[in-house]
């Protein structure tokens, strides 16, 4: 099964972490961009883990990163894994 395979792979992982970081990244500045119109970096963070809300960002991030991570690495290793067996055909 190929989904098996997949998440098997150690590189899988080391790609879905490596997106995950990618994306909190951007999605933050682009959102820090889209609210505030510049680099307010403090502003931002105030804004966001002020309040005792620290925690709901802090989750909030690791698991929509973690999930986007894992969607768009799993669409890329299971295109290789067609691509390879298409061509061994």
């Amino acid at each position: 099964m190929a989904f098996k395979k997949i998440v098997r792979n150690k590189a899988f992982w080391r790609s879905v972490a490596g997106m995950a970081i990618a994306f909190a990244i951007v999605y933050h500045i682009i959102t820090m961009l889209f609210e505030f119109g510049g680099f307010y970096f403090s502003a931002f963070f105030d804004e966001k883990i002020g309040g005792g809300r620290w925690l709901r960002f802090v989750l909030g991030t690791i698991l929509s990163s973690f999930l986007y991570g894992f969607i768009v690495t799993y669409g890329l290793f299971i295109a290789k894994l067609k691509k390879e067996e298409r061509e061994q055909l």
